[in-house]
């Protein structure tokens, strides 16, 4: 199906009108080239301590791979069912973009508490200079186009530090792609083949960007061959084409599209991880489990006063606690939590979110993990049939 009229239809059954965005696009506040403002989608859908940095050595194929080895992703095993005969609740809160350093620190501290571990889909800029930017070439665009900007040497090299020391804390790193392209223009008709370029695009973003920051060899963050999900940006694009191009590179799992609170499945392929359709608490409004989303249903996106956030975080709070209550009352379905590192509205969706996890996560029935983490449980266990 046509990308745009996929995007109405699903804004139509979830949110009960043709005008709800998928998705917003990611605000780093960490330096970039070139920014620019957050992009909408089109008018039909508005859319354990940390590891010291491994120094280069004047060897640096064979260190990178050990090094590379030490920052593969570290997941943990749950049981097939818990006292209660139940299955574990899975929270699994995923972040878009991954770029600002503050949040990167909040977020880890955050999760260190309560024994979480989050999924983070790096955007491939945000580990790549600006200078190098015509070395990236998406699909009819000039080469070097962004809509989200280019990395400078400061936050390049940072990112890649705190990329490492969260792997080693047992965090997941995904893709959110390189330029952020959505609309009518974007990524919805892209092929398999552009896909796979993009893809492509990201591995070599990981594996150079630091050393051209720095202008000299840096190891890598980690070895973007453990990357196993993504999530498309604005949510977009064309399912069959961009799965296919997952598939053929041994990706396990597509956290894009639209869905409901239900134990995943297989589609073309690979897992499909909605983000989920739920009622916004005190309202009859649908809205999908996404910052931007839940901004768009309370405001437009657009930003309140200040003195409305308390009220504004006490809604999102309560949405998400909705959420979890219907989860528990179906059989535990997990519960797929959307976020970007950002500030909107006076920080009202991150605070939302930074209290549902410091409460929930250290509930007895509730297990608070990565993507990767769930995925390795349903293959282990399978999907639980309906009691």
């Amino acid at each position: 199906m046509n990308l745009l009229g996929a995007a109405a239809v699903v804004a139509a059954l979830l949110a009960g009108c043709a005008d709800v965005p998928l998705e917003g696009a990611p605000s780093p506040s960490d330096p970039i080239q070139s920014p620019t403002a957050p992009t909408k989608t089109p008018s039909a859908t508005p859319k354990p301590p940390a590891k010291p940095q491994p120094k280069p050595t004047p060897k640096p194929t064979r260190t990178a791979g050990r090094n590379l080895a030490d920052a593969a992703p570290v997941t943990r095993l749950f049981p097939a069912r818990l006292r209660d005969g139940k299955p574990p609740l899975f929270v699994v809160v995923s972040f878009d973009g991954a770029g600002d350093l503050a949040l990167w620190s909040h977020w880890r501290a955050v999760a260190k508490q309560v024994n979480a571990r989050m999924t983070f889909f790096l955007s491939g800029p945000y580990l790549y200079p600006g200078s190098h930017r015509t070395d990236y070439k998406p699909p009819y665009r000039k080469p070097g186009a962004s809509d989200i900007g280019w990395g400078d040497t400061a936050a390049v090299l940072g990112r890649a530090t705190v990329l490492r020391q969260a792997i080693a804390e047992g965090h997941e790193i995904g893709t959110h792609g390189n330029g952020h392209f959505c609309g009518a223009t974007g990524v919805g008709r892209w092929t398999t083949a552009q896909w796979t370029a993009e893809l492509s695009a990201f591995d070599r973003m990981v594996r150079t960007g630091p050393s051209l920051a720095a202008g000299k060899p840096v190891v890598p963050p980690f070895d973007p061959a453990t990357v196993k999900g993504m999530r498309t940006p604005c949510l977009e694009g064309n399912r069959s084409a961009y799965r296919l191009a997952m598939v053929q590179r041994g990706m396990l799992y597509d956290a894009s599209a639209p869905g409901y609170i239900a134990w995943p499945k297989k589609v073309d392929g690979v897992w499909d991880f909605p983000l989920e359709s739920v009622t916004l608490a005190g309202t009859s409004k649908t809205t999908l489990t996404m910052d931007y989303n839940l901004w768009y249903s309370q405001t437009g996106a657009k930003k309140a006063p200040v003195a409305q956030a308390p009220v504004y975080r006490a809604q999102v709070l309560a949405t998400y606690r909705q959420a979890l209550a219907q989860s528990r009352a179906n059989g535990n379905p997990p519960l797929f939590l959307g976020n970007h590192f950002n500030r909107w509205n006076n920080s009202v969706y991150s605070d939302a979110l930074t209290t549902f996890v410091q409460e929930t996560c250290t509930q007895p029935d509730v297990r608070c993990v990565s993507n990767r983490e769930l995925v390795g449980w349903l293959t282990r266990y399978g999907v639980p049939k309906a009691s």
